[in-house]
């Protein structure tokens, strides 16, 4: 691709996604529409001029100005003349030597410094950085990787800049459970090149080099996706030890390297430090963000801050987090930055019980987003399908609706990814809920035996939401009084894994859908364990966390009626009823089949229990 057909891509995408003509784009640039026409196409260059106009009017925060080639400056002839009212302003090819985009404005700082040799800004370098970064903003991530590789080769001799183009490349979304070898060979070269300097520059990317393995290096998820001697816990010592030296030396490290060590090094804690702890990074790196005006970093940092705040139970903050970032990916008009904040407002609705818009987006606009980016290699697809799956099976199991998912090809994505637990579980209980008890019982016994009775997992992220639906998978059975003396022995690790987050909601995914508070997984297992008093104790600290989603109250009535109904106690027993009319109604008026059955049923048991 030519240097005008970049330009001119990037102009289309951004025109189009502010929804602009190229009429109106002309008018309000001041541009002739001929003229316009003919950069879009990719037969003409602008000059610095036209570029900074519409960078200014897309909110391309400094990418359309990036994409400019260098070129020594020069006498050129004007374009023509400009339009009357606006002297001075001239149209067509002027000299561009003033083409570099502010270091910080566009999510990227200048290259400027980080070559120790003759290599200068304006190189094939740095040109390559630049274009790098606006395929990567743009949502282009295998491009930009391929840009940044380019930048690589083309920095032989030169530890900074393959370092810096290194830590971009580390940028680029690897795929869930799987570990990019190759980038960690990159990462580890590059630190051994850069290892006892302490000039400012080859700290800074030693920092950032460092917290970016420690993070690669936790997408590991079990023995058959880890790199040997690097399981994803032995990089929790190093991302705490990044964190260290980065406070140490503040605040003489730049706003860019603080955010990066920030947003990587949480994501390398992420299954294994407490929720509110990765809360106060991702609040930090929101604030060094908005003041270092990245846009990368700012969707990086307000992606972090609504999972946090998800996790920890603050729905209503995560609420106004995600309004943030959609004006943020409206000024971002990128494909990818879309199908984010499309992916964020479907996690709301359906834990909102707004199951019709959920759904529109879900088995709509998100798999055709994904699709197409896949498609395009656009970005590492498995990120993308594992996402849409995600959304799409727990809203047919909010529906009780699970036997159309089962029946349709995206169950063979739950199977094809069972090397990654949630999946192991979610097909447990999909297997559970069409009926299949026996088969889900061997699923989850099978599950055990391969990982120690459940002893393996880390104590957070995505071990949560594995054992919350094995959870629900593991009450599902013992309702059906299924071979429950054979799960018993499992159900204590499960349960001690969910007790330590009483306070939390359980977020599946990064983020893809919130299963609910630790604390009704732990009443299910607590009554499956036949303990009802305990279970009724952690079904109401449930509550208190769901009272804005009327999908999770409607369970949580069913599920304490149920522990009410194995009481002792006449007088607990005598409010059960109650409850299961209740989730009845709420269950019906939202469109909650199975839920619905299964009050009607519970409605059918006589008064003294099962």
């Amino acid at each position: 691709m030519t240097p005008e057909e970049e330009f001119a891509e990037a102009l289309r995408v951004r025109r189009k996604a502010a929804g602009l003509s190229l009429g109106e784009l002309s008018r309000l640039v001041n541009y002739s529409k001929s003229y316009l026409s003919r950069v879009e196409n990719g037969t003409r260059m602008p000059g610095p001029a036209l570029a900074r106009e519409c960078d200014t009017v897309l909110h391309a925060e400094g990418e359309l100005l990036g994409l400019l080639p260098d070129r020594p400056a020069r006498s050129v002839p004007a374009g023509p003349p400009a339009r009357p009212g606006r002297p001075g302003r001239r149209r067509g090819r002027g000299p561009s030597g003033a083409a570099h985009a502010p270091a910080g404005t566009s999510g990227t700082s200048g290259t400027s410094g980080i070559s120790g040799t003759s290599r200068t800004p304006g190189g094939e370098f740095d040109q390559l950085i630049r274009r790098g970064d606006a395929r990567h903003l743009l949502g282009d991530m295998y491009e930009a990787g391929r840009l940044y590789l380019a930048a690589y080769r083309a920095a032989e001799g030169d530890d900074l800049a393959r370092a810096h183009a290194v830590v971009r490349c580390a940028r680029r979304w690897s795929d869930p459970g799987q570990v990019d070898r190759d980038l960690i060979a990159r990462i580890d070269e590059c630190l051994r090149t850069l290892a006892g300097r302490e000039d400012l520059p080859a700290v800074e990317l030693r920092l950032r080099l460092t917290a970016h393995r420690a993070k690669k290096l936790t997408m590991g998820v079990g023995d058959d996706t880890a790199v040997a001697g690097a399981e994803p816990g032995t990089s929790v010592d190093r991302a705490r030890g990044v964190l260290r030296e980065l406070r140490d030396r503040l605040p003489g490290i730049g706003a860019e390297t603080h955010c990066e060590v920030l947003t990587e090094c949480r994501w390398a804690l992420y299954d294994f430090a407490p929720a509110a702890e990765l809360l106060a990074l991702s609040a930090e790196l929101r604030d060094v963000a908005v003041r270092s005006r990245s846009m990368y970093f700012i969707g990086e940092a307000l992606v972090a801050l609504a999972i946090d705040q998800l996790r920890v139970g603050r729905v209503t903050a995560a609420d106004a987090t995600v309004r943030r970032h959609r004006e943020h990916a409206a000024h971002r008009h990128s494909t990818l930055a879309h199908w984010q904040q499309g992916t964020l407002d479907a996690l709301m609705n359906l834990w909102q019980g707004e199951f019709a818009a959920a759904e529109e987006w879900i088995l709509g606009e998100s798999r055709t987003i994904a699709e197409t980016m896949e498609r395009d290699l656009a970005v590492p697809a498995d990120t993308l399908s594992q996402t849409c799956l995600g959304q799409a099976y727990w809203l047919r199991h909010e529906q009780g609706r699970m036997a159309e998912l089962f029946d349709s090809p995206l169950m063979a994505g739950v199977r094809r990814r069972d090397y990654f637990p949630v999946w192991r579980a979610g097909l447990a209980l999909a297997l559970c809920e069409t009926g299949r008890h026996d088969q889900a019982a061997d699923q989850v016994l099978a599950f055990a035996a391969d990982t120690g009775g459940f002893t393996r997992f880390p104590p957070s992220g995505w071990a949560l939401p594995t054992a919350a639906v094995l959870a629900q998978a593991c009450a599902e059975l013992a309702v059906r009084d299924v071979r429950v003396g054979e799960l018993l022995p499992y159900v204590p690790p499960l349960r001690a894994l969910l007790d330590a987050h009483p306070g939390e909601l359980v977020l599946a995914g990064w983020p893809t859908v919130l299963l609910g508070p630790a604390a009704r997984f732990s009443g299910l297992l607590a009554l499956v364990a036949g303990e009802p008093e305990t279970a009724l104790g952690h079904l109401r600290r449930a509550v208190r966390l769901v009272q804005h989603s009327p999908a999770q109250m409607t369970r949580l009535r069913l599920d304490e009626a149920r522990a009410r109904l194995r009481s002792d106690s006449a007088a607990v027993r005598a409010g059960a009823r109650g409850l299961a009319r209740t989730a009845l109604g709420t269950a019906e008026e939202l469109g909650m089949a199975a839920v619905a059955r299964d009050c009607r049923e519970f409605l059918r048991l006589p008064a003294t229990g099962p």
